[in-house]
């Protein structure tokens, strides 16, 4: 079958150039088409550097033309990256640059009660087992927990003199620096602000403590969408975000809206990957057994759907549940699979913070490091 140059220009248009809200015919990335009989090659040219974006760009150009043209033609995509004359700094996408950390990811949930806090402490003290310095910001202003997973319910951050200044201490245990608005309530103490003075206060906790050097700094949200995310992104260079989800439909829907708060063209911080907690449950007396109570792979597909990393998948498990509780992280018990699920969650991760540093270059070269079988991402 020959193919039609103007029937390919007309599946492009059906086409959103990333980032840029205008069709690839209109916007000028198409750059050359060349036709040998059922074969094509595209020649495009995009502004997003990230890697997401140019595979994102060439799966769709192969559903358009195979959809609109030709089920069978055999195509070859070339995309060229035409970034900014001065790309941005790794760290410095949006808000004020913080010395010393590396690295910020949140991890957020379009709906709570999936375990958003429950994966980001695990994540956490896992970073911190694997050999970095890893801080945790609870932003979670209305409903703090991480003072509780963290066995340090009872501590204040004391003041300590930096340069003339003082500044707050986070409290640090299992080897994580910590900060929660919990440290500074009651414990039946409801918060009820609005939205400017949660925001005031999650600035005071990130710019007035003293965090000292570290690789990945993890920030707790709150579910769903609001102006604690927005004031978080205004206020953070936040390298990338985590999305947190069970399987459950209910939840999907919610964690879409989630991916597609951090894609938003006003925020823009890449999403690192979607997280399946609650996957499936093992009882103990039949460990070969997977129920999947919530629905099977969920999160796995939306990750597809949207185009975007699935991380890995935690099971449901009464003793991670229960290590919440008493303070004491599930992921920091030994050669057990709980472990080695938070394991392959971090290490993914970490090789999606790698890529994401790569493929948007930093103005200060990045040197790539290995801890204990991992990737870390350092300045030279």
């Amino acid at each position: 079958m020959m193919i039609d140059k103007k029937e390919v220009l007309k599946a492009l248009e059906s086409i959103t150039v990333p980032g840029e809200g205008h069709n690839m015919v209109e916007s000028g990335a198409v750059r050359n088409i060349q036709i040998f009989g059922d074969e094509v090659e595209v020649d495009i040219t995009i502004k997003n550097p990230s890697l997401q974006a140019r595979k994102k760009t060439e799966v769709e150009i192969l559903k358009a033309i195979h959809r609109e043209v030709y089920e069978k033609a055999k195509i070859k995509v070339n995309i060229k990256v035409d970034a900014p004359a001065t790309p941005p700094k790794k760290n410095e996408i949006k808000g004020k640059p913080i010395p010393g950390i590396q690295n910020i990811i949140a991890v957020a949930s379009g709906k709570g009660g999936v375990g958003k806090s429950t994966v980001t402490a695990n994540l956490a003290v896992t970073l911190a087992k694997m050999g970095f310095k890893v801080g945790l910001l609870d932003a979670d202003i209305y409903g703090p927990s991480m003072p509780i997973m963290f066995d340090v319910a009872q501590e204040k951050p004391l003041a300590v003199n930096v340069d003339g200044k003082s500044k707050m201490k986070p409290v640090e245990n299992y080897g994580v620096k910590l900060l929660s608005i919990g440290f500074f309530t009651q414990p039946n103490q409801a918060v009820i602000w609005r939205g400017p003075m949660a925001s005031k206060a999650l600035n005071q906790m990130i710019f007035d403590a003293y965090w000292g050097e570290i690789d990945f700094m993890l920030l707790d949200l709150p579910p769903g969408t609001g102006d604690i995310h927005l004031s978080i992104m205004q206020a953070m260079p936040v390298t990338g975000a985590v999305v947190v989800s069970t399987p459950q439909e209910v939840a999907l829907a919610d964690a879409r809206k989630g991916v597609a708060m951090f894609q938003q063209d006003s925020i823009n911080v890449p999403v690192l990957g979607i997280v399946e907690n609650m996957a499936y449950f093992t009882p103990a007396e039949i460990p070969e057994n997977k129920y999947y109570i919530f629905g099977k792979e969920g999160a796995k597909y939306l990750s597809e759907d949207l185009n975007v990393p699935f991380l890995g998948e935690i099971p449901l498990v009464q003793s991670i549940r229960e290590a919440g509780d008493v303070g004491r992280p599930a992921a920091l018990q030994t050669a057990t699979p709980i472990e080695a699920a938070f394991e392959e969650l971090t290490k993914n991760v970490v090789q999606q913070v790698v890529e994401r540093n790569e493929n948007i270059p930093p103005t200060e070269a990045i040197k790539i490091t290995t801890m204990a079988g991992c990737s870390a991402v350092k300045k030279k």
